[in-house]
This record gives structure tokens, sequence and C-alpha cells, in this order.
């Protein structure tokens, strides 16, 4: 498919860019990272759960979680109703080893990750040009998991003022739900035609931010995409491509 130029847009200006963090602004293959990162946390955690009991109970949480749709609770909190019931033990019994984790475990899965050369420069040129940026990664894991790996992407929350970072501590809905991305959009104080969402999953990330009226560009070496209807991503590429693209757009207006 052939990028569409910046001019073809209707006359919404673009004010607020999302974009995903695995396979986006981070090379982190997730048929990689996921196993490598279940077997640390039940290695981690073995001498208190049995590691298939401590994964089952994981991953039958993370399903409910996904599927929750209640949008007066946090997907931490829908996790936390399955999760520690079934271990028999309650979030602030176990809450120390969790952090211990995240602090000593989890950063030895960065040599799983490369950064992409091109994520800083177009974070510091989005902040430049005034663009609110949103960090919209499907809000799975806790929020030290999603800053440690901006670090490894080369664009801490340290060194950038993100005006939202989604994590399972704040956010109601998960990807591909499109109460995720409208969330999004009302937290940014931004219609959904004022945000562009950049990712690499065409299910995930795509698809539903061209439902609520979002823009779109898919982070993608192969257009296989499925039917939109009448709307379109606006390009499909590489990050770099991305950049060359969005570097067209009028900063927003003040």
């Amino acid at each position: 498919m052939t990028d569409h130029p910046p001019s073809s847009r209707p006359n919404v200006p673009i004010k607020a860019l999302l974009l995903d963090l695995d396979n986006t602004l981070l090379r982190n293959d997730m048929e990689d990272f996921v196993p490598a990162y279940l077997g640390a946390l039940a290695e981690f955690m073995a001498d208190h759960f049995p590691p298939d009991t401590l994964i089952a109970h994981l991953m039958q949480a993370t399903r409910a979680m996904m599927n929750d749709t209640d949008p007066s609770r946090t997907n931490m909190e829908a996790f936390d109703a399955v999760f520690f019931p079934a271990l028999g033990r309650t979030r602030r019994e176990l809450a120390p080893l969790f952090e211990r984790f995240y602090a000593t475990r989890f950063p030895q899965l960065r040599s799983l990750t490369r950064p992409d050369p091109v994520a800083r420069p177009l974070v510091e040129w989005a902040f430049a040009q005034g663009f609110q940026v949103a960090i919209a990664t499907n809000p799975l894991f806790p929020r030290t998991a999603i800053e440690q790996r901006l670090e490894w992407a080369g664009v801490p929350p340290s060194e950038f003022p993100y005006h939202l970072i989604t994590s399972y501590e704040d956010m109601h809905a998960t990807k591909p739900h499109t109460a995720y991305y409208l969330e999004i959009a009302r937290r940014l104080g931004r219609a959904p035609e004022e945000c562009l969402m950049v990712g690499d999953e065409w299910e995930l990330d795509i698809l539903p931010a061209l439902r609520i009226g979002m823009e779109a560009y898919w982070i993608s070496d192969a257009d296989e995409r499925q039917e939109t209807g009448d709307r379109e991503p606006l390009g499909v590429g590489s990050l770099a491509d991305f950049y060359d693209w969005v570097r067209r757009l009028p900063p927003p207006p003040t």
C-alpha cells in the first residue's frame, strides 16, 4: 500500500501521537520475550509456589483481565480478583516478592531486546514539535516493567515527560478493546480524530484505533491487512519510514 501523504487527510490536525512499545519503539520479539519472562518469574517464585501452578494462575488472571469490560475497575483490580485468591494469598503478602522480581530479575531480560535507532530521534522530534506523546502499550504489565522497557529503547520517562503511559495500574481496558483507545483519547483531552496510533500489531493496534476514528500508521514490513471498511492506515513501513513520513505533518496548533 502506498502511504497517504499528510495533505490527503481530512482537515483535522493531529495533536497526539500514540506510540506502541514492543516491536515499535523497542525491538522485542514477544514469542521469545514472554516465555522468558514467565520462566524467570516462575524460577524466582519457586520457593513459594510450584512453577506450573503459578504460571497457570497467572495466565488465567491475565485472560480475565483482557476480557474484563467493567469501566469501574482497573486492569490490575481485574487481575487481582482472580490471581491472588487462586494462590490463597493477598496482594499485600506477595507485593514485596514481586517488587524484588522487577527490581532484580526482570532487568536481565533486556538482553532479549534491541533498541531501534530511530526511537529516540522520533520521540525528541515529537516533543519539540509540541505533540502530546502517549506510550500506548498493551497495559498488561505493571508500570515498572513498562518504564524499564522504555529505558531499554533509549526513551526513558526520566528524560521524556510523556503525557500518558498506559499500564495495568490505571487503565480500565486492554487491547484490542476500543474502550482502551477511547480512554486514552479522553485522558489526553483529545477527540479520536486528533490522535495518530503507531503500532506493529494489525489486530491490536491498528484496527481498533481506526474503528473509533483515530488515524493510524502500521509498523510492518508486510501488508497483510484485513478489511477495515472505508478506512485504511495512513501508511505501512518501518519505524524509520514512519519518522520520514510524520515529519511532513504540520505542528499541532497551539
